[in-house]
């Protein structure tokens, strides 16, 4: 098959359009013929070399979401047959034109989606729904803060939040972001090269926040939560380390958390992806969500779909079509 291969750790020219041996499948996989892979964050950082797959999954390759149809299917699963096709969360190998996947980290493709734009759908989809709705418990009505507002987590958090029946506000860099934020469903936007978050919003005014950044922002989310405020971490993009006032989280009675899922067991996956295709689906479904695919490269062209994301100049998901 052909596969994107990280030749060695740098910038996107690294990536190499390359011949590699079919991945063999397990007992509880299937074998997907892949139609599309998204492209995440975590893929750069791969390819930078401070993000490794897990033990046991091919390094090299990367990709973690993937959709198309299956072609072979092990002993053990019971949930798939040969022929049907599905997107699939998966911990790596995703840019190539075969990949395996867990019988339980793959779902149907939702009603309304082409099977292209379904591959931008299981990260994003995963992720936002275990932080928000799973660990943070969102509520109707509440107020959630979105960094990163018109990325991939960022639309699917906001249209989910919008759509589920809460007020989502976003953190963009420009007018047309903001735009594009609202037209998800996003109840405000801050642009933060003009405003000062704690001036636009109010302190306190926010139930939760989807954090992705780090580093300074912890004491403005702090400030920003009303009591019982639920503070959630996906990534810490401009430090790990924080100072905590832990007076402050007594007081306001605060709950900070975070999650990875990369590497969490199969178990784990195959029984979010249930609580998603129960809950989640009714919500993507929903003839008001929007299709979030704005940018389509050819498998081989992995490395131009890279430096579209490291310019931070897109608004929604990129995808690679095979």
């Amino acid at each position: 098959m052909k596969a994107i291969v990280i030749s060695e750790y740098g910038d996107p020219s690294v990536l190499k359009y390359e011949e590699r041996e079919i991945p063999e499948m397990g007992s509880n996989e299937v074998l997907i013929k892949v139609c599309a892979a998204g492209v995440n964050r975590p893929d750069v950082i791969q390819r930078i070399g401070k993000y490794p797959a897990p033990i046991g999954v091919v390094q090299d390759i990367p990709g973690l979401e993937v959709s198309g149809i299956i072609i072979d299917k092990g002993d053990n699963v019971t949930k798939w047959e040969i022929g049907q096709e599905v997107m699939a969360l998966i911990p790596g190998g995703g840019y190539a034109e075969y990949a395996t996947a867990d019988q339980g980290s793959c779902l149907p493709i939702p009603k309304g989606f082409t099977i292209d734009n379904a591959a931008a759908l299981p990260e994003v989809l995963f992720t936002v729904w275990h932080n928000i709705f799973q660990r943070a418990k969102l509520q109707k009505n509440e107020n959630v803060l979105i960094y990163g507002g018109t990325g991939g987590i960022g639309a699917m958090a906001t249209q989910l939040v919008s759509l589920f029946g809460a007020k989502a506000h976003t953190l963009v860099s420009s007018e047309a972001k903001a735009d594009f934020s609202k037209s998800l469903g996003a109840h405000k936007t801050v642009n933060y090269k003009q405003e000062s978050l704690l001036e636009a919003l109010g302190s306190p005014s926010m139930d939760v926040i989807l954090d992705s950044i780090g580093g300074d922002y912890f004491d403005i989310n702090i400030d920003l939560l009303k009591p019982d405020g639920r503070l959630v971490y996906i990534n810490a993009m401009e430090g790990g380390k924080a100072m905590v006032n832990i007076f402050k989280v007594m007081q306001k009675r605060l709950i900070i958390t975070g999650s990875t899922l990369r590497a969490r067991e199969y178990e784990f996956k195959s029984n979010l992806a249930q609580d998603i295709l129960e809950n989640a689906y009714p919500l993507i479904e929903d003839n008001r969500f929007k299709n979030m695919v704005n940018y389509k490269f050819p498998l081989k062209d992995a490395a131009e779909a890279h430096r579209l994301m490291d310019s931070r100049d897109f608004m929604g998901k990129i995808v690679l079509t095979v």
